[in-house]
């Protein structure tokens, strides 16, 4: 298990508001989408990175983390794995606070580096499905 309910709710909770989704679209069609909404729901400011910089939810989209001109929180990560560790690294980059690598998105190397780096972050899970069954934000 790549993170305890304690380091989920923690980062659900304490880690603050602003969480940029990398591979967020326009696109109703991807889980990513979705999720956003729910984000969004329980009061996160939800920023879409993605190379077309969409704008989504009403939120500017970037083409990158460091194109974002203001701080993020915590980056909630929606690209395949193999490109998942390089978003990581970028999260350490910008000075994220967290990295949240979604359901099927596993790089165990990128995980120990951003440990290492002292962000909390969790891996293969969903905030979607985590928001309802650990925070009192219900």
């Amino acid at each position: 298990m790549y993170a305890d309910d304690e380091t989920v709710r923690a980062i659900l909770q304490d880690t603050g508001d602003t969480w940029a989704v990398v591979g967020l679209s326009g696109n109703r069609s991807r889980a990513a989408y979705g999720m956003a909404e729910v984000l969004q729901r329980f009061g996160k400011r939800v920023v879409p990175v993605h190379p077309r910089a969409e704008t989504v939810h009403g939120e500017q989209g970037y083409a990158s983390l460091a194109e974002i001109p203001f701080p993020v929180d915590v980056v909630d990560v929606f690209v395949n794995s193999d490109l998942a560790g390089a978003v990581a690294d970028e999260a350490v980059a910008v000075g994220a606070k967290a990295v949240w690598f979604q359901l099927g998105v596993v790089d165990e190397e990128a995980y120990a580096r951003t440990r290492a780096a002292g962000l909390a972050m969790v891996m293969n899970r969903c905030p979607a499905i985590e928001i309802p069954r650990l925070s009192p934000l219900r």
